[in-house]
């Protein structure tokens, strides 16, 4: 067979159901061998799209997912959405045409080092050399990516070795190991535990991935320890729920932070460092972790580590909970809880023309009814998603945060909507975001996918005007001009739908949620909330 044949079979055998991308001259042989293979190839209309569309699919559904590019710029164009699963752990296989052998040693038409430029952001990159190494580099490829802390891989097929005659077989897949900390180390974390009087658990997205949020819970309601979260882990507990103390992330000192003030312990459990810098919570190193997750901890003066348990997640919290006494409840608990629901939910039914953000929120909270999967591009929105928007359920909020990428919302929400067709999907942009990567709409439009956009319409770059304003009391450089947004819907055969005040806010949702088919709902919104915001956070005060 060709080596191109038994690629694709060594694919198939890995379970890639759908691979995203733009084909290209170096890649037409592994373009050809997928058409008596089992997996879609979803073209797209810009590669940076088809490396956010893996990085979604490969969050939710904890599966690498596949993109390919050409050589040259079809590779770099990648470039974005590789980092950006790299840095936010998400499973995926970039793969990239290359010119033949014979020609990189020289400056040669489109050729670059694409090895060396994915080097710095992905986990491993290699180029097949021989064919007969594919099944070891696909195999090898997919375990990377899927190994503790997943993230992304790259594998360069050049265009000589893909027509090449080959023999050979993929190789079987093995389970990966699953290990738990020594019962040494369990002992020392739980007397820590049991000796302090306020632990505080802090959750980030390593818990979804090893599949631990119901463990986490359990641990959490059996022991009586509150619990915040991350951006990437909301939904550990339900927003009702009397442990969470909702969602840390801003760098700004905010109302949550209290929680952290008046702990003694902090239990990290699946926590990214990327996300979020201890700096902003530890800030004078005073609490000592128990570090719970796959890899050691980073070292960072502001992570005073006691105690590390390192293995698989739930392992390690399955194996923690026996150990552990029943906690009693903080005394200063329900007051800070009354706190933060008062920060973050007073002004949410306040009706306004243009729209303010929480609002926006708390409308698309009542229209979604906790069941929707939300992608979040990355803009001012994001910060209010993420500080304020409270799921209901893990893995259900997709908020691009380690590399903190615009023009995700729109591909992830396709991908989303492939990984889940029962599910609603809602893609919350920005209009900066949306007109990055706005015209896969197209690409979803062909593959027959019906999904929400919310557009928080500014004509800015509202988030880089929100911190000019708190450094310079000033503006520059951040405005544009917006196309009508119900006539591009149109323009694609979708539907859009422009809000102007509060009161049309929900009944858009509602209409568009149900529809069967893209609904753009198009908001205009006041952003003057975001400075008044800083202004709140620079007079933070724990009234407790």
């Amino acid at each position: 067979m060709k080596a191109s044949d038994l690629f694709v079979k060594c694919l198939e055998n890995e379970g890639v159901e759908y691979i995203f991308g733009i084909p290209g001259e170096e890649n037409t042989d592994f373009i050809d061998s997928l058409i008596n293979s089992n997996i879609e190839f979803i073209v797209v209309h810009h590669e940076q799209a088809a490396a956010f569309m893996a990085d979604v699919y490969g969050r939710l559904t904890r599966k690498p997912g596949v993109c390919l590019a050409t050589l040259g710029p079809g590779a770099t164009n990648l470039l974005t959405g590789i980092g950006d699963a790299y840095l936010d752990h998400s499973p995926v296989v970039a793969i990239t045409g290359q010119a033949g052998l014979e020609r990189i040693h020289k400056e040669s038409h489109q050729y670059v080092d694409i090895i060396g430029i994915f080097e710095e952001v992905t986990k491993w990159s290699q180029q097949i050399r021989v064919p007969h190494t594919i099944p070891e580099i696909i195999r090898k490829a997919f375990k990377k990516a899927r190994m503790e802390k997943t993230g992304s891989v790259h594998i360069e097929l050049p265009e000589d070795i893909a027509m090449m005659e080959t023999e050979g077989k993929p190789l079987p897949i093995q389970s990966l190991p699953i290990s738990k900390p020594s019962d040494r180390e369990i002992e020392k974390a739980a007397a820590a535990i049991n000796k302090a009087k306020r632990p505080l658990i802090l959750v980030g997205n390593g818990v979804i991935r090893d599949e631990g949020a119901e463990s986490l819970r359990r641990f959490a309601e059996e022991k009586n320890i509150p619990v915040v979260n991350t951006f990437m882990s909301k939904g550990i507990l339900p927003s009702d729920h009397p442990l969470t103390l909702y969602t840390v992330g801003m760098q700004a000192k905010d109302y949550v932070l209290c929680g952290f003030d008046l702990a003694d312990l902090v239990i990290t459990v699946g926590y990214d460092f990327v996300e979020y810098l201890p700096k902003y919570w530890n800030d004078e190193a005073m609490n000592s972790i128990i570090h719970i997750d796959s890899l050691p901890a980073e070292v960072d003066a502001y992570y005073p580590v006691h105690t590390e348990l390192v293995g698989n997640v739930k392992e390690s919290i399955e194996a923690l909970t026996p150990h552990v006494e029943k906690k009693e409840i903080w005394p200063e608990m329900a007051r800070l809880k009354s706190q933060l629901d008062e920060k973050l939910f007073a002004s949410h039914e306040e009706s306004h023309s243009p729209v303010i953000p929480q609002r926006i929120l708390s409308d698309l909270k009542k229209a979604e009814k906790g069941e929707a999967i939300i992608i979040s591009d990355v803009g001012a929105h994001k910060l209010w998603v993420a500080r304020m928007y409270q799921p209901e359920k893990p893995n259900h909020t997709i908020i691009s945060n380690g590399f903190a990428t615009m023009g995700i919302a729109v591909p992830g929400a396709i991908s989303a909507k492939l990984a889940y067709p029962d599910k609603p999907v809602i893609a919350v942009t920005g209009d900066g975001g949306f007109l990055m990567n706005g015209v896969e709409i197209a690409t979803a439009k062909r593959l027959g996918l019906a999904f929400v956009i919310l557009i928080f319409n500014d004509s800015k770059y509202g988030l880089i005007e929100w911190k000019q304003l708190n450094k310079f009391n000033r503006t520059n450089a951040i405005s544009f001009t917006d196309p009508n947004f119900t006539e591009f819907a149109k323009s694609f055969g979708v539907q859009g739908i422009k809000v102007t005040h509060s009161d049309q806010l929900l009944p858009a949702l509602e209409k568009a949620i149900s529809s069967n088919e893209i609904v753009i709902v198009d908001v205009d919104v006041d952003y003057s909330e975001n400075v008044k915001l800083s202004k709140t956070l620079g007079e933070y005060i724990c009234r407790l």
